[in-house]
């Protein structure tokens, strides 16, 4: 009995050491002047959509849950906000060029319809993130049609150019 008591202490003493262990969140801006759904090219269907299960760890407007704040976890959710964002920020949106727009928008159409987005580890946890079929077409005609409307915004800009 003594062991188990040894066990669980020496658990607890390891659980709350770990707090004091530093961890940075990514930064949270609600100002974002490039972001995606202020392009004009985001319905309001698919924005609700993207705000829903995509926006937490792909933009600036992560909304953090309380055990973000609590190691371990927090170092994950940190380490994955900080990979996705790298990866795919829609508050940047209009800070990416027209072969970086369409090389996303095509890598969004694919994961989503390979069902790989939203990750299975969130929505676990974020069951309203989860895309069902008709969400998961929704976003993937989406993608593959604005990819036509950011060339075609770009050849536009060209022909004003000249």
């Amino acid at each position: 009995m003594k062991v188990w008591q040894y066990l669980v202490g020496g658990i607890a003493v390891i659980g709350i050491a770990v707090q004091f262990v530093p961890n940075e969140l990514p930064a949270v801006e609600s100002n974002n002047p490039g972001d995606l759904i202020g392009s004009g090219i985001v319905s309001e269907e698919i924005s609700g959509i993207l705000k829903t299960s995509c926006y937490d760890c792909h933009s600036n407007e992560t909304q953090y849950p309380w055990y973000s704040n609590v190691a371990p976890v927090s170092w994950l959710v940190s380490k994955d906000v900080r990979e996705a964002r790298e990866e795919l920020n829609f508050s940047t949106w209009q800070d990416y060029d027209m072969m970086e727009q369409l090389e996303k928008l095509d890598d969004i159409a694919i994961e989503v319809k390979e069902g790989e987005m939203p990750l299975g580890i969130y929505t676990v946890i974020h069951s309203s993130a989860k895309l069902d079929d008709a969400q998961r077409q929704l976003i993937v005609e989406w993608a593959e049609a604005t990819m036509d409307v950011v060339v075609e915004e770009e050849e536009g800009t060209e022909e004003e150019i000249e």
